[in-house]
């Protein structure tokens, strides 16, 4: 092993306080008008907002299987909201994830905030192969040792 370099491990978090933890991020899905249109009027398949809402709430659950450095949580709720908007060709997606426990819920919320937006390109590359998906981030964390965060405001 290189000097320097450690073995992947789980941090070892059994010493700290249990706090309600909750942690909301949120993205950003970007299409043609006509592509945000049709996934609000629904599809053959049902409704793509509904699907990808229940995507991220699963995602939110299944974060500790997706990344090797994350504990194992029991969410004590979990939220996906989508805003979208025909005219400007995109949907907002935020989502809410809450925990009492030793370690925050970050992770939990950028990943079910992702995975709903990739639930919604998956029925969006029907109607445009050029949607993107950008802006991935936390907007807001409390609870644990480092107390609360809120993302500056942004100015244009």
């Amino acid at each position: 092993m290189s000097q320097g370099v450690r073995p992947a491990r789980l941090v070892e978090v059994g010493g700290k306080d249990v706090t309600v933890r909750i942690a909301t991020a949120e993205c950003t899905i970007s299409m043609t008008s006509e592509a945000v249109a049709a996934l609000v009027a629904g599809t053959p398949k049902g409704d793509p907002l509904e699907a990808a809402k229940v995507a991220g709430l699963m995602a939110a659950k299944r974060t500790p299987d997706l990344l090797p450095f994350c504990h194992p949580i029991a969410l004590t709720g979990a939220s996906v909201v989508l805003e979208p908007d025909s005219a400007a060709g995109v949907i907002r997606v935020e989502a809410t994830v809450k925990a009492t426990d030793r370690t925050g819920v970050e992770m939990e919320a950028l990943t079910a905030a992702a995975v709903a937006a990739l639930s919604l390109y998956d029925t969006a590359k029907a109607f445009d192969r050029s949607a993107e998906i950008g802006g991935l981030h936390l907007v807001h964390k409390s609870g644990g040792k480092s107390g609360d965060y809120q993302r500056p405001t942004e100015t244009l």
